[in-house]
């Protein structure tokens, strides 16, 4: 049966991972787009820390914790994100708040674990990044109408390998390819003028990267278990195959465009740097009951550019995340009440996200809570999350994005591969 619900996942997931708009912010325009992956539904949940080794549960944030794994594991998550937009106007009559809503749902994730003695090894498919907004203008004489578009993103295929050295130390590392589209489109009409024009900008991406990891757990008293890793993810680069197309173009009363003519198409190949990660975590606690633990991710950001060089007004700075967050477990063997059985988290990020609009570096702060819901009799368990954040500013003439995201993962967990001694 757990391979009848793999195969009808994969299929049907993998093809909508590459036709979905993950996000709906006006700043996926920069970079590679908004980079959405912050780990699986239970790690989100506690801030996106990754320092806890997990027996039944997929980490492909941190592969070290992959020799963690004692079950096979399928894990799915996906998102439904709610975000309200906000930016100050400022004219001679004064400063006007306008407003906008917006709402998505996503694939985050579709992974496999698997654990082999000593080794765990993990694969599956990550919606990296993601780039979707839709944005009108009129110029303040009413005499100029501009239509802003933008879709697509990066996907990544990853397989990571964790090796337990002793009781106490694990290493891993994963390699990933990263593989997508994304798609701009800027088209304006002068009133009185029959004709637009509209400029499609396509970006074709792909590249490979690789982490590396090492986790570390002791005692440090008869309940209580310290836990540390390291993690480093070295810059690399990712291949542009682009292409620039300007036409002109007529605006029917229904809002879409048709093409009247081709002016110019142009191409250009380029590499964009994919930055240098370093992510530090330390916690501790009392396993299968409670734990709480911290993180910091610092990026070389610094070194991004995007992905045409006359796109100007934004410049990248190295970018940092603290991530603070934990579970409690009333009573993980409790058979006569589900409720002790639940994994309950929380927990809360800060990040700066290394960019840099009209002067203004833009950061992101968001509080998580959610469970993971036990199903069954099993060690398999749906786990719930709910992120309320902001990020950017309504200032300085920028945007700032009020979002609530619900996202729900399901993990799958049993022994595979197990000889039966009777049919």
């Amino acid at each position: 049966m757990i391979k009848k619900i793999i195969f009808c996942f994969s299929l049907l997931l993998t093809i909508s991972a590459f036709a979905q708009e993950g996000t709906s912010s006006p700043y996926s325009y920069y970079g590679i787009g908004d980079v959405m992956f912050k780990g699986t539904i239970e790690n989100r949940t506690m801030g996106s820390i990754s320092v806890f080794p997990d027996s039944t549960h997929v980490n492909f944030q941190n592969p070290s914790q992959l020799a963690s794994l004692k079950l096979s594991s399928f894990a799915i998550g996906g998102t439904y994100l709610t975000t309200k937009s906000k930016s100050d106007d400022v004219s001679s009559s004064g400063i006007e708040t306008k407003e906008g809503k917006a709402r998505r749902t996503r694939l985050d994730y579709l992974a496999v674990g698997l654990p082999m003695g000593k080794l765990g090894v993990g694969f599956g498919l990550i919606p990296y990044s993601s780039v979707g907004y839709k944005l009108q203008t009129l110029s303040s004489d009413s005499t100029v109408f501009s239509k802003y578009n933008g879709a697509g993103g990066i996907n990544k295929v990853f397989l990571g390998l964790g090796y337990k050295l002793s009781k106490n130390f694990s290493i891993g590392a994963d390699l990933q390819y990263n593989f997508g589209k994304i798609e701009t489109s800027s088209a304006v009409n002068t009133s009185g003028v029959q004709y637009g024009t509209r400029e499609v900008n396509s970006s074709d991406i792909e590249g490979v990267n690789f982490n590396t990891a090492i986790s570390v757990q002791s005692k440090i008293s008869k309940k209580l278990t310290y836990f540390g890793s390291l993690m480093y993810s070295p810059q690399t680069n990712l291949n542009l195959s682009n292409s620039r197309l300007i036409s002109l173009v007529e605006l029917l009363a229904s809002g879409a465009y048709t093409t009247v003519d081709t002016l110019s198409e142009v191409s250009a190949n380029k590499k964009i740097k994919l930055p240098s990660k370093f992510v530090f975590g330390s916690g501790f606690g009392e396993v299968k009951k409670w734990l709480v633990g911290a993180e910091v991710t610092l990026q070389n950001s610094s070194v991004m550019s995007n992905r045409f060089d006359d796109i100007e007004g934004v410049t990248f700075e190295n970018s940092v995340r603290y991530s603070l967050g934990g579970y409690f477990i009333p009573n993980y063997n409790s058979y006569s009440n589900y409720f002790k059985r639940v994994t309950y988290r929380a927990g809360m990020r800060y990040e700066k996200m290394g960019m840099i609009l009209k002067e203004k570096s833009l950061d992101d702060f968001a509080i998580t809570l959610g469970a993971g819901l036990p199903a069954g009799g099993s060690f398999s368990s749906i786990n719930i999350c709910l992120e309320i954040g902001k990020r950017g500013t309504q200032y300085f003439n920028l945007i700032q994005e009020n979002y609530v995201n619900l996202s729900i993962g399901l993990s799958l967990s049993e022994k595979w591969f197990q000889k039966r001694k009777y049919d």
